[in-house]
């Protein structure tokens, strides 16, 4: 059998990550995908008291649980099936529950920094980086935290201002240097999206 095909998405919070997710699922085929939301590997914060746990920076490279992910891709790139953690965005904590995912032929890695850690980049075949204006990907961050998150239209600001934008500018613009490719205008640029798919299915067949 051969190796798995690992895709990494990296970009900024808000920039289309999961449209270029799902594009990509939608040329491969649902069952021959196996998606891992990095989100969902923050780190475990049920020790810690709430008002501590709203403390968390969540825009750090250090609030990620590194070992496990890189595990759990080595897993799946073995043919090994692993139990997802879920992350639980109104407790601050892992949930108690899991997703459980297959070993398939083609892994997606979503998340801000996914191109992060060099052990990670290592295990892609393909390094993609989703670029898209900040205005438009503060817009799209304050709609989905108000609505899925439970979040204030303050906190949201608060946080982007304090936490989001440095640590934008800090950790994730710099990852895009390593990326294959850059997919300008975030996850709605059609004739990206296009050229992607194509490269994908050619690549993945090999």
């Amino acid at each position: 059998m051969q190796k798995p095909f690992l895709i990494g998405i990296a970009g900024g919070t808000g920039c289309g990550k999961t449209t270029v997710t799902e594009r990509i699922v939608n040329t491969v085929g649902a069952d021959r995908v196996a998606v891992v939301v990095q989100d969902n590997y923050y780190r475990d914060q049920s020790h810690m008291a709430f008002e501590e746990r709203l403390q968390t920076n969540y825009d750090h490279p250090a609030a990620f649980d590194w070992d496990l992910l890189f595990k759990h891709l080595d897993a799946l790139m073995n043919g090994v099936g692993i139990e997802m953690p879920v992350y639980d965005f109104v407790n601050h904590t892992r949930a108690d529950s899991t997703t459980h995912l297959r070993p398939s032929p083609v892994i997606v890695l979503d998340g801000i920094f996914s191109l992060y850690e060099e052990k990670i980049r290592d295990l892609m075949r393909l390094k993609i980086f989703v670029d898209a204006d900040a205005d438009v990907r503060f817009i799209r961050r304050l709609s989905r935290d108000t609505a899925e998150r439970g979040r204030t239209v303050q906190s949201v600001i608060d946080q982007y201002l304090d936490y989001v934008r440095p640590m934008h500018l800090q950790f994730i613009e710099p990852t895009k240097r390593y990326a294959d490719v850059i997919i300008p205008h975030g996850g709605h640029n059609e004739p990206a999206l296009e050229m992607l798919s194509a490269r994908i299915q050619s690549l993945s067949q090999h």
